[in-house]
């Protein structure tokens, strides 16, 4: 058995789903991920968010997890486990970055960098024009916008604030502190 990894996680929604709120949504997807093989050492508190893209719809509750992914050392089986708790809770991958019911992002596994430095790097600074049309064919790790985003970075210095990026050697905390005020005061604890 090879050692604990602790995986980070994105949670986002901003569709109810069966009646459910996107809070509701949130906190349930996160006691399912036990039933993934995955054990969630921390959760954050619940934000609420701009939508991003702004326009692209109602406003985001988003939240991070630490979870305890074991041994597993094959990333993309634990993000297909993910995905099997979005469907869960009925998301359907029609348009990048559309409306969802939930949105679950693998964020980081320990320092890895998947599938390498370079390609990583690559991802990471993809201008943001490029981003909306353009998708990875596979599984980059850290995620590549994780670095830019209040709704991700806000609810995960709750959880890993000491987190160091491989890449880029700052912690979730430094990442944060890096962005605009106006983005980091747009995500409100619920």
């Amino acid at each position: 058995m090879g050692k604990s990894i602790h995986a980070l996680i994105a949670f986002g929604a901003n569709l109810p789903f069966e009646g459910d709120s996107p809070a509701v949504t949130l906190r349930k997807a996160g006691l399912a991920l036990a039933d993934e093989g995955l054990a969630v050492l921390a959760f954050s508190r619940l934000f609420a968010t701009p939508c991003f893209p702004a326009g692209a719809g109602p406003d985001y509750v988003n939240a991070a997890a630490v979870v305890d992914i074991g041994g597993q050392d094959d990333l993309a089986s634990v993000l297909a486990r993910l995905h099997a708790v979005e469907a869960r809770f009925g998301r359907q991958r029609l348009q990048r970055w559309g409306m969802r019911t939930l949105d679950i992002d693998l964020l980081a596994a320990g320092d890895s960098v998947l599938p390498d430095a370079e390609t990583q790097d690559r991802w990471r600074d993809l201008a943001a024009s490029d981003q909306i049309g353009t998708a990875p064919d596979r599984l980059i790790l850290p995620h590549p916008r994780l670095q830019d985003r209040a709704f991700v970075l806000v609810p995960l210095a709750d959880v890993a604030p000491d987190w160091v990026h491989p890449r880029l050697g700052l912690s979730v905390r430094q990442m944060l502190d890096a962005l605009p005020p106006a983005d980091r005061e747009a995500v409100k604890p619920l």
